[in-house]
């Protein structure tokens, strides 16, 4: 026997919908939720020759609602109706003024598969400091007010194997970028 929806019926609909799922698993007949939720981009832009990224913070809704405070995040958001690829340029623009030009792509990832439709498109992104063209802080009609800090990767990294990165997409980024480019997270030596 072959794990089968057998019916969706809408529960919400909305920026994202809640469906409730009747399921045949095996020889069981059950009811689950999901979380339908367009997919997003996220890149890791980080300048090779000063050994430093681009992360932003800004106030989460969930985090704040469990009393969490901002923390570094990769830049990210939803794609709309373009390319992951455009998507994370244009979100570049937008929450840090980083106009990238070359854009590698990592992995695309569901970010948690039992509840939610949501992928994430990964890239890294090399930049350098005059490609930082635009103000940044994020799309006014979005109410976003993006903190854009550069943070030595070095540092990021420590952050990433103490456990204190609280950002799946940056988590994934930091790795994926070490795996690549080991010699970018020497600490300087003067």
């Amino acid at each position: 026997m072959t794990d089968t929806v057998l019916a969706v019926r809408p529960l919400y609909r909305g920026w994202l919908s809640l469906q409730l799922l009747t399921l045949r698993l095996g020889d069981i007949e059950c009811d689950r939720a999901i979380v339908e939720h367009v997919s997003g981009a996220t890149v890791l832009a980080y300048d090779p020759d000063r050994r430093v990224a681009m992360t932003v913070r800004q106030t989460r809704d969930a985090v704040l609602y469990l009393g969490g405070e901002p923390f570094a995040e990769a830049i990210a958001g939803v794609t709309e109706d373009e390319a992951p690829m455009d998507t994370a340029r244009r979100e570049a623009f937008e929450e840090t003024g980083l106009a990238l030009r070359s854009v590698e792509a990592v992995a695309q990832v569901w970010m948690t598969p039992s509840s939610t439709t949501e992928r994430v498109h990964l890239f890294l992104a090399e930049y350098r400091a005059e490609d930082r063209i635009g103000a940044g802080g994020g799309a006014a009609d979005e109410i976003e007010t993006i903190d854009a800090r550069e943070e030595p990767l070095a540092d990021l990294w420590d952050e990433a194997v103490s456990g204190r990165v609280g950002d799946a997409k940056l988590f994934m980024l930091l790795q994926a970028l070490r795996l690549r480019r080991p010699e970018l997270f020497a600490r300087n030596i003067t």
